[in-house]
């Protein structure tokens, strides 16, 4: 279970995920033992931290296409659904919801040739009855 401190320390994390556990511990006003201890816990006891990633400036990689795809399924496909979204490695999240829509697949393709290609290869999946995509065009950070 995560207390108040470990969500300050995820915050931070957020930011700047190679920040050191000496300024971590300094901007929590905790020690550092503590700070390493909290990161050993959620990495490998909990498995709340499942892994450190980087973020690149979006101008590096500008033919990059993101995009968020809502799916309407036949009956109770889901499941099955989900699993062949699994083997697209342009599928980054899959995510289940209420409302007119079943899922939401957050979708990252290297330019639009492959987000073309992998719509049409989606769109084909036994069990999926609809869908409707929005491009990503720019990300406000908050």
């Amino acid at each position: 279970m995560m207390d108040d401190l470990d969500r300050r320390l995820l915050a931070l994390l957020r930011v700047n995920s190679r920040e050191s556990v000496a300024s971590l511990a300094g901007r929590l006003k905790v020690s550092r033992g503590t700070v390493q201890n909290r990161l050993e816990k959620m990495t490998r006891d909990d498995g709340v931290i499942q892994g450190f990633t980087v973020k690149i400036r979006p101008e590096v990689e500008a033919q990059r296409v993101r995009a968020i795809m809502c799916i309407a399924i036949e009956g109770e496909r889901t499941s099955a659904v989900v699993r062949a979204l699994r083997g697209f490695p342009e599928v980054d999240k899959v995510h289940t919801t209420n409302g007119r829509w079943d899922l939401v697949a957050e979708l990252d393709t290297s330019d639009l040739r492959e987000f073309s290609r992998t719509l049409d290869q989606i769109r084909l999946v036994a069990g999926i009855a609809s869908t409707e995509t929005s491009i990503l065009l720019a990300t406000q950070k908050m």
